[in-house]
């Protein structure tokens, strides 16, 4: 098992207390991340959310009411008067004002960005698993080799 900045332990040498150790090491940074696969699939959902509501700034729509969404789960009535440029939100809070072109582009590169990030996180945790599995199963053959050795102390 190894991890980058971590040094590789051969599971095989440890006992089974260790071993239980490492499984449990092992079951935390998988929970943490496959929580953070799922934050990461939620913020590629709103990106292309916002791809989407800036596309549907079209000529058909301008002076008409819409609902203009604020956040995932608050619109407001609003009517379209500038069909070239959308205000974003560009992280922490703020917004800035861009043309309808560069919105789209620049959600379609938070899009691939986060897409990229899911790749290498996937990677990661498939690589968690298996040595979870490892672990397991290593665990499992020490636990078998315990008793059928307090066996024949027994006999």
């Amino acid at each position: 098992m190894s991890n980058q900045g971590q040094q590789q332990v051969d599971v095989t040498t440890l006992d089974l207390n260790q071993l239980i150790e490492v499984k449990r090491q092992l079951e935390q940074e998988l929970q943490h991340l496959t929580s953070s696969f799922g934050q990461l699939k939620g913020a590629q959902a709103k990106f292309k959310a916002c791809i989407e509501s800036v596309e549907s700034v079209k000529p058909e729509n301008e002076g008409k009411t819409t609902l203009i969404p604020l956040t995932s789960s608050l619109y407001v009535p609003g009517k379209l008067a500038d069909l070239e440029n959308v205000i974003v939100d560009v992280g922490t809070g703020y917004y800035v004002e861009k043309s309808t072109k560069d919105a789209i582009k620049m959600y379609k590169e938070k899009v691939e960005f986060v897409t990229k990030n899911l790749e290498t996180l996937q990677e990661t945790i498939v690589r968690k698993q298996d040595n979870l599995q490892t672990v397991n199963e290593i665990s499992r053959v020490k636990a078998i080799q315990q008793r059928e050795a307090a066996l024949k102390a027994q006999a």
